[in-house]
């Protein structure tokens, strides 16, 4: 017999996020009624981590569903929801949950005219698609936004799910997901292209190489966020123009890298400025050598 308070959840896109919070609900409790799944991969989560869940078309998992979890990629989201309305799958009350860190509710514009009532929460990690990613949802920060009164009903969804509710406004998510963005993604890339560069001169092991510095740089600016200027070093803040020069030159046959270099270099003088590590003249030394892309 199934507790108080319990949903019936429908799991729409059975990707790497949908098939792990579907499963993180369902270890709260609540009954997966279907998944869909159309490639291979998707029906293997299925299989792994909702198993006995049956696979079903959109509008059937609509319609079992108190809850659905529209767990596509995000240019998808406003299409789904408007397919599905023209169907007059979505009905009134039913709650409807995105998971992408761009958009507000108002992506599900077309479900909230049918009464349907939306809640986008976006969970501030990466995901494998895997059961690892169940213990890892203890750790993480979700972002939650949704009309006032449905807020505690998205607040405790993700409490459920073992992580810890932060409330963003529909109109600051842009802004949101591109700090997560800007201070993950990118940094993955600065490290891809630093590992390629100490390759190319025959380091067999740039992660060796790279793994302390880069985690104690990344542990130190986390610490001294939002700010971090204290955690800065290298030639920026010594104001050692003539290293970023010979940087630039060893850069010149990798355009990409040394693109990323200039912009981030420029980035990391203007911070250093601002926060008093390098004075105007160092400031000005430094954005010459470094010149125009």
């Amino acid at each position: 017999m199934s507790r108080p308070g319990r949903l019936a959840i429908g799991v729409l896109g059975a990707g790497r996020v949908g098939a792990v919070l579907g499963a993180a609900l369902r270890r709260a409790g609540h009954d997966i009624v279907g998944a869909t799944g159309v490639s291979e991969e998707s029906r293997d989560r299925i299989d792994a981590l909702l198993s006995g869940v049956p696979v079903v078309e959109p509008d059937v998992l609509v319609g079992q569903a108190d809850l659905v979890l529209l767990t596509v990629p995000d240019d998808q989201i406003r299409p789904v929801a408007a397919g599905l309305a023209s169907l007059g799958a979505w009905r009134a009350g039913q709650i409807v949950v995105h998971t992408s860190g761009r958009y507000g509710t108002e992506a599900l514009a077309d479900a909230i005219a049918a009464g349907a009532l939306p809640l986008a929460i976006h969970p501030a990690m990466t995901f494998t698609g895997t059961s690892l990613d169940l213990e890892r949802l203890s750790d993480a920060v979700f972002a939650v936004s949704a009309p006032a009164p449905l807020l505690p009903i998205a607040q405790a969804l993700v409490v459920e799910m073992g992580g810890e509710p932060l409330v963003i406004d529909d109109a600051s998510r842009p802004a949101y997901h591109a700090a997560l963005v800007h201070g993950a993604n990118h940094v993955v890339t600065a490290v891809t292209q630093a590992s390629a560069q100490l390759a190319r001169i025959g380091v067999e092991e740039p992660g060796r190489v790279l793994g302390p510095l880069v985690h104690a740089s990344v542990e130190g600016a986390l610490t001294d966020a939002p700010g971090a200027v204290a955690s800065l070093t290298g030639p920026v803040v010594r104001g050692d123009a003539g290293t970023i020069a010979a940087h630039l030159a060893a850069l010149a046959d990798q355009p990409e890298t040394l693109h990323a270099y200039r912009a981030m270099a420029r980035a990391t003088a203007d911070l250093a400025l601002s926060g008093g590590r390098i004075g105007p003249a160092a400031y000005a030394d430094i954005i010459a050598t470094l010149g125009v892309d």
